[in-house]
């Protein structure tokens, strides 16, 4: 067209064509065809490096867009395969410390939270996070309510562990709940909302600091038996359920420490009263939580010896 308008030379007519198309401009033309050659070379080296880097932005961007949305498709189904975990709403110090013996003892959890230093410790930690507002019901659904074992409000404000725990309690009646407080008017309002234990932080400092003091060896021993990583000796808690083969039958009978090598050191029975001494002739009953301590491997004996009679078939 070029050739034919303004009668030029072919390829002077091809230089205009190739700077018009890219729109280059046509402010300084070459005087001869070796310049509008080098040119013409220039503009498309020029175009493929912008070409090529657009495709590498592009590509990273979707492929970004993609490998997130993956990875949040794989969250999800984690969050739906978890059976008996525990939530932890709120990530704060008290948070993580749970979490932290939660990761020790092995045992499933996840986080429910939605601020942003929370969420990023929680994935610095390499925890299972819910990004969202534990106060809404529809996020502790998200994190599986229906299914836990049990909740932590761990929250620092006393208002939010509130409406957890009242949102908790109201959907599942028979959960175990510990909420945080800060002091005693948030822990008889907690206690009316439905959990099962509050702890003050500051006063469980206080009274671990002076038992220290007044009591050394023995804090010493109880932070052994209550430590999920402590190497020797352990305190677990078994329930027992009437599916159990050793419901109804005596310390004696069952010979727990011949069969195990744990030791029984308490048993709280059904309606809520303890033996602190249980003597070998007394019945263990449905309902009835045995307090044991011993080795990993003890426990995990003693634990066996109280299983489900369906589960020691498996």
């Amino acid at each position: 067209a070029f050739r034919e308008t303004l009668h030029e030379p072919w390829f002077q007519s091809f230089y205009r064509a190739v700077v018009t198309v890219t729109l280059t401009g046509l402010d300084s033309v070459p005087a001869n065809d070796s310049s509008r050659a080098a040119s013409i070379v220039l503009i498309a080296a020029g175009l493929t490096i912008i070409g090529y880097a657009g495709a590498v932005i592009v590509e990273a961007i979707s492929g970004g867009v993609i490998s997130g949305a993956l990875a949040e498709r794989r969250r999800e189904r984690t969050i739906d395969q978890l059976r008996d975990h525990f939530i932890i709403c709120g990530y704060g110090r008290v948070g993580r410390r749970v979490a932290d013996e939660f990761r020790a003892a092995d045992v499933p959890y996840l986080v429910l939270d939605f601020h942003e230093d929370a969420v990023a410790a929680a994935n610095e930690d390499g925890a299972l996070i819910v990004e969202g507002d534990a106060t809404r019901d529809e996020n502790l659904h998200r994190a599986g309510l229906e299914r836990a074992r049990g909740l932590v409000a761990a929250s620092d404000s006393d208002a939010d562990n509130l409406y957890v725990v009242l949102s908790a309690r109201s959907a599942r009646p028979d959960l175990t709940i510990v909420a945080r407080a800060s002091g005693t008017d948030a822990e008889h309002k907690l206690a009316l909302a439905g959990a099962d234990r509050i702890v003050l932080p500051y006063t469980t400092a206080g009274r671990v600091m002076a038992n220290l003091v007044l009591k050394p060896q023995v804090t010493a021993f109880l932070d052994v038996v209550t430590t999920a990583t402590g190497p020797d000796l352990q305190l677990a808690e078994i329930e027992v359920r009437e599916t159990s083969s050793a419901a109804g039958k005596t310390i004696r009978e069952l010979r727990i420490r011949h069969e195990t090598g744990a030791l029984v050191v308490s048993l709280r029975k059904a309606d809520g009263s303890f033996d602190t001494t249980p003597e070998p002739d007394t019945p263990i009953g449905v309902g009835d939580v045995l307090i044991g301590v011993g080795s990993p491997d003890e426990i995990r004996a003693l634990e066996d010896l109280f299983a489900p009679r369906e589960t020691v078939a498996g």
